[in-house]
């Protein structure tokens, strides 16, 4: 039977690629990391990695072992994280990701409150510029809550959608386009697209859609926020297409104006958590408080609440 210790270091020797530098890093020698990772190896009767000059890499079998022991090692943490404070009776440490514009936008009210009713709260924020950034600060338990696009269900962890946004198009007033009631793939083609980076997931998401009605749009200028998207249309230099959760203020830049997309689905925001039923009080406290903020944006724009506030 599989020992923690042997799970634990295989999982490292996997992520790090080298059997020395986890050595160091236990304070043991090399052969006794190789020890543990035979045992597994022994005991499941297949190879689960592979040795060349270059370092170690995990066989398919040992990606599946290493997954499953990161997802548990991570739990687990979770777990006696929670424990302790239960013991001590702390009122807990709020650990979030998500980006620097969700955080400004929609969080800022609900940790003021928090504040106020949990005294002794800690917080650790963890910003991030990609869903996957995000879904990595859970999965390597460096964060309890993340705050992100949602598609499919991330492996190991649960997932809560919370808010759906219809796309808008954000163009100046004097734009031709601001005169238009909606913008279908046509009028999209012209477009200077300020958009967010290669790897965002909302960015696939949207273009993904365009790409079905023959529309394929090179960007102008890449940024990592929405907020820099809108500033940038604010300037002049393009057009962005943003979710119209992050135009709920647009009245505060009166030279700009939202058109919505027509003929693309809505994009989808919410939370990801390891476990949910593993999350402190005052993690959930935060989501409620949250969540309440969101449900005043409900009407602008064709935004709508997905799960209702608590």
């Amino acid at each position: 039977m599989e020992s923690l210790a042997s799970l634990r270091i295989f999982a490292a020797v996997c992520e790090t690629g080298s059997l020395s530098a986890v050595a160091r890093a236990e304070g043991c020698t090399q052969s006794a990391v190789s020890q543990h990772v035979k045992r597994l190896e022994a005991e499941h009767g297949v190879a689960l990695v592979e040795r060349s000059r270059t370092g170690v890499t995990a066989t398919p079998a040992g990606r599946i072992l290493q997954r499953a022991v990161q997802d548990s090692l991570g739990t687990l943490a979770a777990a006696r994280r929670r424990i302790g404070e239960l013991r001590e009776g702390e009122a807990g440490t709020l650990r979030i990701t998500t980006g620097a514009t969700t955080l400004r936008h929609f969080m800022i009210e609900a940790l003021a409150r928090l504040r106020d009713t949990h005294p002794g709260l800690g917080v650790e924020f963890r910003s991030t510029t990609s869903t996957t950034g995000c879904i990595d600060e859970v999965r390597g338990d460096r964060a309890d809550l993340a705050f992100v696009t949602l598609a499919a269900p991330a492996r190991g962890l649960q997932q809560r959608p919370v808010v759906a946004a219809p796309w808008v198009l954000v163009v100046g007033r004097d734009d031709p386009l601001a005169r238009r009631d909606g913008a279908g793939a046509r009028q999209l083609r012209q477009v200077r697209y300020v958009s967010m980076p290669a790897g965002s997931r909302s960015r696939r998401q949207l273009e993904d859609q365009l790409a079905d009605h023959g529309v394929h749009l090179d960007p102008v200028a890449t940024v990592d926020e929405w907020d820099t998207a809108v500033r940038l249309v604010e300037v002049g230099l393009g057009h962005a297409i943003v979710p119209a959760l992050w135009v709920h203020d647009l009245a505060e830049h009166r030279g700009l104006r939202a058109v919505p997309v027509v003929g693309v689905d809505p994009v989808t925001f919410g939370w990801v958590a390891r476990r949910w039923d593993a999350l402190n009080p005052v993690a959930l406290a935060f989501v409620a408080e949250t969540q309440r903020q969101l449900a005043r944006l409900e009407r602008p724009g064709g935004i709508t609440l997905v799960e209702p506030a608590p």
